[in-house]
């Protein structure tokens, strides 16, 4: 099989003791190491990223970047136009890769015979105590993953997570690259450009990272707020007018508690907060009496509420996702 060239693109900010370990674990890749390049563009670091970055030494080939914040689309753009690498993989700066990470990443995209987009997953680390919420947003990712496995349904531009991805960079170039107007979901945007290119999606489990995930309670909520808004911003400002169905579609399948939550709160953003408010009370309870399913509940109710108020916000039509559903299916996806 040929090793193309990689160059491995990482974009950081103010994670200097995750990003040691990220970095050594790709000291430590079987892979050639006259095959790959690794380029770390530090996004505005003020806690000795900067410093470390300029005096590490390694056999490994890495190349550091500085520059002002301004948010991970524009750090990758800074690293995909200094890369040399036939093929540009995305890891980010809490991703520890596994040692066949780049050797599966290769075969993938040998084994498809066309030019595609490899996805590996982003796994949970054994051990790791992640907060609540963000276990959470772990376990629907590990979640995907098994769907995926199974074969319920293939990996789509949706799935496009820059935590651990792989393309050619001329077709990123030819796409124009990341957005750099998205701080959230830019990955998903450039994704949803290049299979209007005509790439295809490519899901291998082997390709792996540990993802050691750790967000604050605040921009986990902000987070899901953003997607929310975004995914309008694309569907009305991006052209993908099949985006609102599938939303729709998707909100319908969706536990009835979480339909009727919504329901009640849309355009009331006084009550979402309220209802925000009363959620991470039941969530904290849930957390300290040990009881795995309320908490997981009570976070799923909270995401769902964050997502739907960005979109109703965006959109400005507080009646879409109930038109024409007078009999919703009672479905139970979180």
């Amino acid at each position: 099989m040929h090793r193309p060239y990689f160059s491995v693109v990482i974009p950081t900010y103010n994670r200097v003791g995750r990003l040691r370990h990220v970095i050594a674990a790709l000291e430590q890749l079987a892979y050639p190491l006259d095959a790959y390049e690794v380029i770390v563009v530090s996004d505005g670091s003020t806690d000795g990223t900067d410093a470390y970055l300029d005096t590490f030494r390694s056999s490994m080939r890495l190349r550091s970047l500085i520059q002002a914040n301004k948010g991970p689309a524009s750090a990758r753009n800074a690293g995909i136009q200094k890369a040399v690498g036939e093929f540009i993989v995305f890891i980010d700066d809490d991703v520890v890769v596994e040692p066949q990470l780049l050797e599966e990443h290769a075969r993938s995209h040998h084994e498809a015979g066309r030019d595609v987009v490899v996805l590996g997953p982003l796994l949970t680390p054994v051990g790791f105590e992640m907060a609540p919420w963000v276990r959470w947003e772990q376990e629907m990712l590990m979640k995907q993953y098994s769907a995926q496995l199974r074969g319920d349904w293939s990996a789509t531009a949706r799935q496009f997570y820059t935590g651990n991805a792989s393309l050619r960079r001329s077709h990123i170039l030819a796409a124009g690259g990341f957005d750099e107007g998205f701080r959230r979901a830019e990955d998903v945007e450039l994704a949803y450009r290049l299979a209007n290119n005509g790439l295809e999606f490519v899901f291998n489990i082997a390709a792996a990272g540990m993802h050691f995930a750790d967000r604050s309670y605040r921009a986990w909520l902000d987070a899901a707020y953003t997607y929310g808004r975004n995914d309008v911003i694309f569907a009305r400002d991006r052209n993908q007018k099949w985006l609102l169905p599938t939303i729709r579609r998707e909100f319908l399948e969706r536990h009835f508690l979480i339909r009727s939550l919504v329901r009640v709160c849309k355009g009331r953003s006084q009550l979402t907060r309220a209802a925000s408010s009363a959620l991470k009370l039941a969530a904290d309870g849930a957390t300290f009496v040990q009881a795995t399913d309320a908490e997981k509940r009570a976070y799923s109710a909270l995401f769902n509420l964050q997502y739907y108020s960005g979109f109703y916000n965006e959109l400005g039509d507080v009646h879409f996702l109930f038109k024409d559903a007078e009999n919703p299916p009672s479905g139970s996806s979180q």
